[in-house]
């Protein structure tokens, strides 16, 4: 069997205490060929337009990051602002932009038929690169059949903007506390993955906005790749130990079925 080819993906994990403590879910369409139907965060696969030298002028936080972060962090920005409608980033003058996005907008950026750069400097504005702190870092196992290389970002929601979903990946965009999202996928009234549930269990370890910022910028990312290994109860799939979830053995039936 061939290896299938990794992708580097991002996608973000947007917090606020509103006044309980919550995470931005989408539910993607059902017709989306990979975790249909499913509450996941915004994000998807880096586009070639994520690296162009042009966001130097249209990026804070750009001269601290590597090549492949400022990549990365463009990317999970414009998920976000695709799929959630939020666009985190600031004006010219320092000020939070909060304004609405346009919807025709993001469809057209969703589509390729516009640049996000375009957008972003139509707007007069600069995507806030280093407001995002990395969370997690999951790469797809072997056997998959799509395998992505993803970064999780954790950051504290803009104020003054309103999720909404785009109707095309996205049908729907909730702000749930994470132990209802697990209680949700527990009880099987939503389809939560597996890597989303990890991180959701993680992101639960918090009692608010900040403390889940403050513990990502504390732990030591180590990178998830997740191996199956066959037990006396069966074939399971194992995390690394002091990746930070716990002693995981997660039942391969329940995560193919």
């Amino acid at each position: 069997m061939s290896v299938s080819e990794i992708k580097p993906a991002a996608t973000i994990l947007l917090l606020r205490d509103d006044p309980a403590f919550q995470v931005l879910m989408v539910k993607r369409h059902h017709q989306i060929d990979f975790a249909s139907g499913a509450l996941v965060f915004p994000g998807g696969k880096t586009h070639a337009g994520d690296h162009d030298p042009a966001w130097t002028e249209h990026a804070r936080g750009w001269e601290g990051l590597e090549a492949e972060q400022r990549a990365l962090r463009i990317a999970a920005i414009r998920e976000c602002f695709e799929e959630a409608g939020i666009l985190l980033a600031e004006r010219r003058d320092g000020r939070p932009f909060d304004a609405a996005c346009d919807p025709a907008v993001r469809e057209a950026v969703d589509r390729g038929e516009t640049a996000f750069l375009d957008v972003v400097r139509d707007l007069g504005v600069r995507l806030s690169l280093d407001a995002l702190t990395v969370f997690a870092r999951w790469i797809t196992p072997v056997m998959m059949p799509k395998r992505f290389d993803t970064w999780f970002y954790a950051v504290r929601a803009p104020e003054g903007q309103l999720a909404a979903c785009d109707g095309r990946e996205t049908v729907d965009a909730e702000w749930v506390a994470p132990s209802e999202v697990l209680r949700l996928a527990e009880a099987g009234e939503r389809t939560v993955i597996f890597p989303t549930r990890m991180n959701v269990q993680l992101l639960g370890e918090a009692q608010s906005a900040a403390d889940a910022v403050a513990r990502a910028e504390a732990r030591t990312l180590v990178t998830v790749l997740p191996h199956v290994e066959t037990r006396p109860e069966g074939r399971v799939l194992v995390l690394p130990p002091d990746a930070g979830y716990g002693a995981v053995a997660e039942s391969m039936d329940r995560i193919m079925g």
